[in-house]
């Protein structure tokens, strides 16, 4: 009996695994694309309608607009610890009421 009560249960903490894994990359490679799309995408935002247009020197918007893409890796950063660290205490979590 404790046997055929094993061969049921594996399958299904396999399931829950998978599912798991499933999360874990879906939130990784979301926060891939932002790593890459969003700091250089303000970059080029922020340079041409933002300091250029206000007046700052080519040289100054470059160094500004810099400084935007950096915050905004910082900040995609936090994020993506914040959603990590919560992934991992809601699994624990569900791990721990069965």
């Amino acid at each position: 009996m404790s046997l055929s009560h094993h061969a049921l249960a594996t399958p299904v903490l396999g399931r829950a695994n998978d599912e798991s894994l499933v999360s874990v990359l879906k939130t990784l490679l979301f926060f891939t694309i932002m790593m890459i799309t969003l700091p250089i995408g303000l970059y080029f935002t922020s340079k041409s309608y933002v300091f250029e247009a206000f007046g700052y020197s080519s040289n100054d918007s470059y160094l500004y607009a810099a400084i935007v893409a950096v915050i905004a890796v910082h900040v995609i950063l936090a994020f993506f610890v914040y959603a990590a660290w919560n992934e991992g205490s809601s699994q624990t979590r569900e791990g721990k009421q069965d």
